[in-house]
C-alpha cells in the first residue's frame, strides 16, 4: 500500500497534459463487448479503475491489448457472466450489464461496490433493462438478467430523486442499441461521457440521437462493427490542476482540455478571484491564482451544472479564501468526509445535512490524513500543497482509481511530492 508525502509550500507552474477521461472510458471499454469485431480505444487513462475493467473483459473472454493509453479489445467469444471477484472492487462495472445482456441475450452481474460516498442504488438500470423487456432475477448476491427473445425498444424515463443517472442512461443506451425498434429515454443524462459513449457506439453502426441533452432516441439496428475511437480529455482531472494552479501556482498550463465541460468549474474558480484564460480553440487554458479572493456559494447539480465529482477539491481551495462559502452537495449529501481531515488541518468547516459552511482561514498545518474516497484523497492532496509542513496521506490506492500518475504531473509542475511505499 502507498502513501504520498506531500511538502508543502512549493509554487507549482509550467504545464502538463490531461488524461482521457476515466468516467467515459470505463463504459466506452464496455461497449466493445457489442461486438465481435476488433474496437481500438485510445487515451485510456492508466489507473486501477480501468484496469479493472479490462480484468473484466479479460475473464469475460475477450482478447485485450494495452500499450501506452491504447487499448485493443476483439470480443468475438465472450461469457455472459461478470466474476464476483472483480465485478466487486467497481461501482461502474454495472455497466457489462447493458451490452452483454444484448450481445448475448443474458447477463449475471454481481451487486457492484467501488465507493463509499452513500447510496448509489441500481434501480433505475434494472429499471431501463425491464422495459426493454429484460426479466430480473435475483441470486446468491448476483443480479440474473434473460431476454432470450431480444430487447424490445421502449419509452424509459430515468429520472431519480437526486437526478437523471450516468451509468444507467450509459448502460440503457448501450442495450438499446440491438433491441429491435426504437427505444427513447427521458430525463437521461446529459453528461459529456454519455455523448463520448454515443458517439463510439455511433461509430460502431449504431443509431443514436439526441445524446449530450435530456432525450435520447435509439433506434436499434441488426449488428455492430468494430471501431477506432480517441476518449475526451478528463473535465474532472482538468478541474482537479486548475484548483491546485488556484491555490499553489504561479502560472499552469494544462493542455489537451475541453472548455465547453469545463465551463461550471472555470466560473467557480473565477468568482472566487482567481486568473483562467483558453486559447482560441478552447485545448488549452492557463490559470494563475488571483490576488484579491473571495468566497463564494456552490451547489451541484447534474451536468451542465457544479459537478459532484469538484466538489471536495472546491472545498479544499476554499478552505484558505478568505470570507465564507457555503458548498451544498445536492447528488451526494453525505459526500463530505474529507471535511474531518481538513479540519484536521486547520480549516474552519461547519457540516449542516449535506452543506458545508467554510470560513477561510489563513494558513494550514500539515498532517497525517487519510483518503476516504477518490475525490476526497484529491482534496487532501490539494491542501496539502498549501499547508505549511510534511503532509502524509494513507490510503493512496483511492485516488489511483481515477488520477494518472498524479504524483508525477505534480513533480512536473514542481510540487514537492513523493510516493511511498509502506
Amino acid at each position: 500500500m502507498d502513501k504520498l508525502v506531500v511538502h508543502g509550500g512549493s509554487v507549482i507552474k509550467g504545464s502538463i497534459n490531461i488524461s482521457g477521461s476515466k468516467n467515459a472510458s470505463l463504459p466506452i471499454l464496455a461497449a466493445a463487448i457489442l461486438t465481435g469485431e476488433d474496437c481500438i480505444i485510445r487515451r485510456v487513462p492508466d489507473v486501477s479503475d480501468t484496469n479493472y475493467m479490462i480484468q473484466i473483459l479479460s475473464a469475460l473472454g475477450a482478447e485485450v491489448e494495452r500499450s501506452s493509453g491504447t487499448v485493443r479489445i476483439s470480443c468475438a467469444d465472450i461469457s455472459d457472466e461478470a466474476p464476483y471477484e472483480l465485478v466487486r472492487r467497481m461501482r461502474a462495472s454495472i455497466c457489462v450489464m447493458g451490452p452483454l445482456l444484448a450481445r448475448k441475450g443474458r447477463a449475471v452481474v454481481s451487486l457492484p461496490g467501488g465507493c463509499v460516498i452513500g447510496d448509489r442504488p441500481v434501480d433505475l438500470h434494472l429499471k431501463g433493462m425491464e422495459a426493454l423487456g429484460a426479466k430480473i432475477e435475483f441470486e446468491g448476491g448476483n443480479i440474473i438478467l434473460t431476454a432470450p427473445d431480444g430487447l424490445r425498444g421502449a419509452e424509459i424515463n430515468l429520472r431519480g430523486e437526486s437526478g437523471p443517472t450516468v451509468l444507467g442512461t450509459d448502460n440503457v443506451m448501450m442495450a438499446a442499441t440491438l433491441a429491435e425498434g426504437i427505444t427513447v429515454i427521458e430525463s437521461a443524462a446529459a453528461e459529456p461521457e454519455v455523448l463520448d459513449l454515443a458517439n463510439f457506439l455511433n461509430g460502431m453502426g449504431a443509431k443514436i440521437t439526441g445524446a449530450g441533452t435530456r432525450r435520447i432516441v435509439i433506434e436499434g439496428v441488426k449488428e455492430l462493427k468494430g471501431v477506432e475511437h480517441t476518449v475526451i480529455p478528463d473535465r474532472i482531472e482538468a478541474g482537479t490542476f486548475m484548483a491546485a494552479a488556484a491555490l499553489a501556482g504561479e502560472g499552469v498550463r494544462l493542455n489537451r482540455v475541453n472548455r465547453e465541460h469545463l465551463r461550471a468549474i472555470t466560473e467557480a474558480i473565477i468568482k472566487s478571484g482567481h486568473k483562467v484564460e483558453f486559447n482560441e480553440e478552447g485545448t488549452s487554458c492557463f490559470v494563475e491564482r488571483g490576488e484579491v479572493l473571495q468566497g463564494v456559494d456552490l451547489n451541484t447539480s447534474p451536468y451542465p451544472g457544479y459537478p459532484t465529482d469538484m466538489q471536495a477539491q472546491m472545498t479544499a481551495l476554499l478552505v484558505t479564501t478568505p470570507g465564507i462559502s457555503v458548498v451544498k452537495d445536492s447528488i451526494f449529501p453525505q459526500r463530505f468526509m474529507h471535511c474531518a481531515e481538513l479540519k484536521r488541518m486547520g480549516a474552519d468547516i461547519k457540516l449542516d445535512q449535506g452543506t458545508a459552511i467554510v470560513r477561510g482561514v489563513e494558513k494550514l498545518s500539515a498532517a497525517p490524513v487519510m483518503a476516504s474516497d477518490l475525490r476526497a484523497s484529491a482534496a487532501l492532496v490539494l491542501a496539502a500543497l498549501r499547508a505549511k509542513g510534511t503532509t502524509e496521506i494513507s490510503r493512496l490506492y483511492h485516488i489511483d482509481r481515477g488520477y494518472e500518475h498524479i504524483d508525477e504531473k505534480l513533480l512536473m509542475l514542481g510540487a514537492d511530492v513523493e510516493r511511498v511505499r509502506v
